[in-house]
């Protein structure tokens, strides 16, 4: 695997520190699935689990979208791959489903996140709300919950990496 990683300098300002981590799992994601074939991709972790590195690349780009269309700008965007009668549409592969499509609506979604957070300050509020609370949240919470967003996602990609073809890494 050879996807370029770097962290974010020691001594960066926060919202460079916290666009930096946000970038350096977002490669993370991106390395795991490098190399690998659209079957490999699709191989699940473990049954019954549906957990995939496809899988998860898609679930990323809802969770992309998501925070930082739907909450952060306020747009009224719909949902890319899973409905209101399968909740975990992202996780449901056919043969159909390849990797550029998934890698390139992955990184549309990021290009998207990127231009809508640059808008905002970290102390800024969402235009959307919870749909908890109704509270808005701030660019910085957003910031923090998508770092660990990819954390946990990433720790899920690394076992499933290894099952596939034994490739391991931080």
């Amino acid at each position: 695997m050879t996807q370029e990683r770097s962290e974010p300098a020691q001594d960066a300002g926060e919202r460079a520190m916290l666009e930096g981590w946000l970038e350096y799992h977002r490669q993370t994601l991106a390395w795991k699935c490098e190399g690998l074939s659209d079957a490999q991709l699709r191989i699940a972790a473990v049954e019954p689990s549906e957990l995939s590195l496809m899988g998860l690349v898609r679930h990323m780009a809802e969770v992309e979208r998501g925070w930082f269309r739907k909450v952060l700008a306020g747009d009224d965007v719909g949902p890319i791959y899973y409905t209101e009668e399968d909740r975990d549409g992202e996780f449901h592969l056919t043969e159909a489903d390849t990797w550029a499509e998934a890698y390139a609506t992955w990184q549309a979604e990021i290009a998207v996140a990127r231009r809508n957070a640059a808008g905002f300050g970290l102390d800024d509020l969402s235009k959307g709300r919870s749909r908890h609370t109704e509270e808005p949240f701030s660019l910085r919470w957003i910031y923090t919950h998508m770092i660990e967003e990819y954390a946990r996602h990433n720790g899920h990609a690394d076992l499933i990496r290894e099952r596939v073809d034994g490739a391991t890494g931080d």
